[in-house]
């Protein structure tokens, strides 16, 4: 079998901010927030401790995006994987774009006393795993 491409992305991190919740047309819920992952390492010549934060933007859908709604907040550590999806529009003649991770799994890290929502109704009640078959339009010409 000749594999065309892998799109597959997986985050370990902290949610940055409280999910911002939207609607579609048809009343479906699109959850969207942002997920903080953190490296240290020490500099090879100079021994220097460097760390680095970088941010991602993470988008749920349908049923994801309603657990995350009621479940996560601020400083909420999760596990997520999904596809990277980029993008564009226009503001006053300049196209910008937005590359975001669209979720296709995730869960919630830590022990119970750390975790947000543990009340959460899940079919895999052992690892707190919630996994979704995803229903995107990909627009991708090729």
């Amino acid at each position: 079998m000749l594999m065309q491409g892998l799109n597959k992305v997986m985050l370990i991190g902290n949610v940055g901010h409280q999910p911002e919740i939207r609607y579609t047309k048809d009343g479906n819920q699109i959850v969207s927030l942002s997920i903080a992952t953190h490296e240290k390492w020490k500099e090879r010549l100079t021994g220097e401790s460097q760390d680095r934060t970088e941010w991602h933007r993470v988008v749920f859908f349908n049923s994801l995006a309603n657990i995350i709604a009621n479940h996560a907040e601020k400083g909420t550590k999760l596990f997520i994987e999904g596809k990277l999806k980029t993008r564009k529009w226009s503001h006053d003649g300049i196209d910008r774009y937005s590359t975001e991770v669209l979720a296709s799994n995730f869960q919630f890290v830590g022990s119970k006393n750390e975790r947000v929502g543990d009340d959460f109704h899940n079919t895999n009640k052992t690892n707190n795993s919630i996994s979704v078959e995803n229903s995107f339009d990909d627009d991708v010409p090729f």
